[in-house]
């Protein structure tokens, strides 16, 4: 079946149809305002002044409840011209407490009280607005069709016209043409008066109805953002301390053990020359060998800080480098891209260096895929390898500390690694 999509509709179909939504907002606005206005003042007062023998309460109660359904009214009113929804605003509730704390609530909820004003006042836009808009539609309308209806009106001998008190002479055409151009006038200036008129009544309401709710979403916001900036603090701090227990570790285990090594051997042929020449020439090959080692372990271990490959190339010859030296093949597809963040690059370098690390300690794994890619605003980093899985987040486990690392740098860090089908690895980044 041929489906064909509808034309667009023109400006002076959108203008029109604007009018009259706007127009419909209003006329509607103004009797609901006199209603409103009339019910909760009389409500509202008459429980305020039996308040003091408690008959008052239950008046004051029914109020906020009737206050809230016509500012639910008024929301959805206002959607079409505002062009945007509005939002329900958060009232008060408390399921846990007890019964007089669920029934006075509304007494407490800011939100109720601005509704309450919303219904006393509103009759103040709502006039305006009304006034506005009916004056504009009926100058449009008597002014365009005045010979239709000019003729019908009696008129003596001695009567004038408004033309003819301004001075613009008499007769039936002088009028008709008057007329006319005033209703040209108020046709061509209907649109921006009814739409400011609309508008004057929606953002009273909006502001009395709404605001209060779009602040507290602020507030939560701000709330979200302050919790995960300290989710971020607390995994950096995390993630810098397990990197320097590492490094400490790995300092311990290797150069500091052959340094000490190294000390023995040349105190020792120290002690050979005099005796034995050709074991103090063994002994201080020995030790060059020796220095040679610390000397390659250091590297790795600065490569491991902030390699030199990436602080002058970049990303994507860093990872060439480290895939060139993975004891598991590595298949890399890693995409030219332009220089990062200095931070960001030695975290995705990082993830996939203790990726890399990781598959070849323990997933017994013939193969690895490593594919680092910019997505959106992000950078999207992924190890894949089919090893034995089993791998997990969880604290105690390797990754651990990796996702610290990761969270850190405000990113999330995800792991498929279900036993025996392999571990994939999958970091997103953001670019800042």
């Amino acid at each position: 079946m041929t489906t064909y999509a509808s034309p667009a509709p023109s400006p002076l179909a959108r203008l029109s149809r604007q009018v009259l939504i706007d127009t419909q907002y209003v006329l509607v606005g103004f009797p609901l305002a006199m209603l409103t206005v009339t019910l909760f003042m009389t409500l509202f007062f008459t429980g305020v002044g039996t308040l003091i023998i408690w008959v008052g309460l239950p008046i004051l109660l029914a109020t906020f409840m009737v206050a809230r359904a016509f500012a639910m009214l008024e929301r959805a009113r206002i959607r079409p011209v505002l062009g945007r929804e509005v939002p329900q605003p958060y009232y008060k509730s408390r399921p846990d407490a007890g019964l007089l704390q669920r029934t006075l609530a509304p007494l407490t909820d800011s939100q109720y009280w601005l509704d309450l004003v919303h219904g006393m006042f509103r009759f103040i836009p709502s006039t305006i607005s009304f006034s506005l808009v009916v004056t504009w539609w009926a100058g449009a309308i008597g002014g365009l069709t005045a010979p239709l209806w000019d003729w019908s009106i009696p008129r003596g001998a001695d009567d004038q016209d408004l033309p003819e008190l301004l001075g613009m002479g008499d007769g039936t055409a002088t009028r008709l043409v008057f007329y006319i151009a005033l209703g040209i006038f108020f046709a061509g200036t209907l649109y921006p008066v009814a739409r400011v008129s609309a508008l004057l009544e929606a953002w009273f309401a909006r502001g009395l109805l709404s605001s209060l709710n779009d602040v507290r979403e602020q507030l939560a916001q701000a709330n979200a953002a302050t919790v995960v900036a300290q989710q971020q603090k607390a995994a950096a701090v995390s993630a810098e301390a397990t990197a320097l227990r590492r490094l400490e570790r790995d300092i311990h285990d290797g150069p500091q053990q052959r340094l000490v090594r190294l000390a023995m051997d040349l105190g020792r042929a120290e002690q050979q020359f005099t005796t034995d020449p050709e074991a103090a020439r063994a002994t201080v090959a020995e030790a060059l060998t020796q220095t040679r080692e610390t000397l390659d372990e250091l590297r790795a271990l600065s490569r491991g800080i902030a390699p030199p490959i990436l602080v002058d190339r970049g990303l994507q010859a860093a990872l060439m480098a480290l895939a060139g030296r993975s004891l598991v093949p590595v298949d890399l597809d890693a995409e030219q891209i332009e220089r990062l963040e200095p931070s960001l690059e030695s975290t995705a370098y990082f993830v996939v260096a203790e990726a890399l690390t990781n598959v070849a300690k323990h997933s017994h794994a013939n193969e690895v895929q490593v594919s680092v890619r910019r997505s959106g605003s992000g950078l999207l980093v992924s190890i894949a390898d089919d090893g034995v899985g089993g791998a997990s987040l969880a604290k105690g486990h390797g990754l651990a500390g990796l996702d610290d690392r990761v969270r850190a740098a405000g990113g999330v860090l995800d792991v498929e690694s279900p036993l025996g089908g392999g571990t994939r690895l999958t970091a997103a980044l953001p670019l800042f």
